[in-house]
């Protein structure tokens, strides 16, 4: 199939960006990487009046170390993010996540704020944006103002960007000291949506008690989720008396409407998001405590 008819606008500046999106409201949708947004068109699940294409505003394409954070512009490509030393060192957990993001062609072409804004439930930077607190940066005609991952995610596909925003920065926050990262999932094939997985950070202090932990979980609802009720039950708690089965467990506990459909069951995703939790634990703790 091929999509209906629309209007092409690719601004030279930003500012021109949100005056298009301002001009047109809910009959234009912003283009970056287009890696999700084309298929749709082109099968005609969705359909915009007007496309307005930001891949080349080079204001939207960076990397910056500021402050404690990681600012991440919008336009930024996946391969960009996931081969940046700086990123490596600052927040592991994009650099792992990056390898599962679909395939290299889809990596050199999909843009982080694309992946984050398109809100698909199974989307590997959302999870690490939602598990790691970040803040995004949105820009409209009435100015600029800063959403909480908590806050951004609202359902499927569907986030609290007004119809005249758009997203232009996500800041990712540093974390120092003694930390593991790691990020496991489960596809029928490497570089489809993951029927299930987990992002996952810990931190343990100078006593190996975790002093912090982050786990995202993805696959398993409407939306990316967070493990918090996993969270809160680790902090404090020696690394190693913690089993992975049981911090997988925890993971699951409390989590509602988890889909069945083609890929597997409920049930099904609860068993495979409590093993991708047990592995990345694992992984991210045993790291940490030999910092």
């Amino acid at each position: 199939m091929k999509a209906a008819p629309f209007a092409y606008h690719r601004p030279d500046t930003v500012e021109q960006a949100v005056k298009l999106l301002g001009e047109y409201g809910d009959d234009a949708k912003i283009l970056a990487g287009g890696q999700s947004l084309i298929p749709l068109l082109a099968m005609r699940l969705t359909h915009f009046e007007n496309l307005i294409d930001i891949s080349r505003l080079d204001e939207l394409r960076n990397i910056e170390l500021d402050d404690g954070q990681v600012r991440i512009g919008a336009a930024t490509p996946h391969a960009f993010v996931g081969m940046d030393d700086e990123v490596a060192d600052s927040v592991p957990l994009l650099t792992l996540a990056t390898p599962y993001i679909g395939h290299f062609q889809i990596r050199a072409r999909g843009t982080l704020g694309g992946a984050i804004a398109h809100a698909d439930p199974a989307a590997e930077y959302a999870a690490v944006a939602l598990a790691l607190d970040a803040q995004m940066d949105a820009l409209s005609p009435r100015g600029r103002r800063q959403i909480p991952a908590a806050e951004f995610f609202t359902g499927l596909w569907q986030t609290s960007l007004a119809s005249d925003e758009m997203l232009t920065t996500v800041r990712f926050p540093v974390w120092t000291g003694r930390c593991g990262y790691s990020v496991h999932e489960l596809a029928r094939r490497h570089g489809d949506f993951a029927i299930a997985g987990a992002v996952l950070a810990v931190q343990v202090d100078d006593e190996d008690r975790v002093s912090r932990c982050a786990i995202g979980l993805l696959g398993l609802g409407s939306t990316p989720l967070r493990a918090s009720a996993a969270e809160r039950a680790v902090v404090g708690t020696p690394a190693r008396e913690l089993t992975p089965t049981d911090v997988g467990e925890l993971a699951m506990s409390g989590l509602d409407d988890v889909p069945t459909d083609l890929q597997g069951s409920a049930e099904y995703r609860r068993k495979v998001g409590a093993a991708m939790v047990a592995r990345a634990w694992t992984q991210a703790s045993t790291e940490a405590l030999n910092a």
